[in-house]
């Protein structure tokens, strides 16, 4: 099992989205909560980011069953965030790989800003030091563009559901075992990473943040079984496209292929050990 952590608002309501599975145990801490439960928990809300660090909860019986495996989502530009670093340091021990929702940076200003900019940093040199499994930072533009036109009312909704859906399925991809192929595990160093979206005919990548400085590449294909049963030369297709790609001695290529009953999808993750620059 992996617990899923959304912390604020925002973050709590993609960390819903992972109850819909059997495979999670969701932890939701926001300043929308009614009551508290075992699974819930009601966050204050200050008029500074001074404020929230100075009242960090404690959270030792609130978590006390979470699970070995932790998955955190944070959006950087929430004031929420500043209870970021004072929730994992209630977690040391665990494996935690953080997902950070960035917003429209462009269009930010004052104190959002700064929060996200900082948070951005820290957490990366959290990850760096390995006091974090992975960080792995989703640009909400980013992923409205992999997605195409989304109506305003259903704008973050739909957005959500994309995190959720690419989340869950690398999950999926890593603890099963692939027709063919096999995806390389990334060096120690490599715990910066980011999603993508593949698009299986021609192997291009619709990356969920500007990731700099690709080290290593794992391309995770979702064939439908018909093909899989029946295309003959379908393999030999896949590795010529991905040998087309570039690489070197630092940027390793691997990649894996899967069955599924429905439509053929693919996703793809990269990994760095170089600090991301904030945009």
């Amino acid at each position: 099992m992996i617990s899923i952590v959304g912390i604020g608002n925002a973050a709590s309501k993609i960390a819903e989205k992972f109850r819909a599975t059997k495979n999670y145990n969701v932890y939701t801490l926001n300043s929308n909560v009614e009551r508290k439960t075992k699974y819930k928990y009601k966050l204050k809300s200050y008029d500074s980011p001074e404020e929230y660090e100075k009242n960090i909860p404690d959270l030792s019986k609130f978590f006390s069953s979470i699970d070995d495996h932790v998955q955190l989502f944070v959006v950087g530009s929430s004031h929420s965030s500043n209870y970021s670093l004072g929730i994992l340091q209630q977690l040391q021990g665990k494996k935690i790989d953080i997902f950070y929702i960035q917003p429209d940076t462009e269009l930010m200003t004052g104190i959002p800003k700064m929060l996200d900019k900082i948070v951005f940093g820290v957490l990366q040199e959290y990850a760096r030091s390995g006091l974090l499994n992975s960080f792995t930072p989703i640009s909400n533009i980013m992923v409205e563009r992999s997605i195409g036109n989304i109506p305003i009312k259903t704008y973050y909704d739909k957005i959500n559901d994309s995190i959720f859906s690419t989340v869950h399925y690398i999950n999926y991809f890593t603890h099963a075992e692939p027709e063919i192929g096999m995806t390389a595990k990334p060096l120690e160093i490599n715990r910066i990473r980011t999603y993508g979206i593949l698009n299986v005919k021609n192997l291009q990548e619709k990356w969920l943040f500007e990731l700099d400085m690709e080290r290593d590449l794992c391309y995770y294909l979702c064939i439908n079984k018909d093909r899989l049963e029946n295309e003959g030369g379908l393999h030999r297709k896949i590795v010529d496209m991905l040998k087309q790609k570039p690489k070197n001695v630092f940027r390793r290529i691997s990649y894996a292929i899967y069955e599924t009953e429905h439509q053929d999808f693919g996703l793809c993750v990269a990994h760095t050990n170089a600090i991301q620059q904030y945009t």
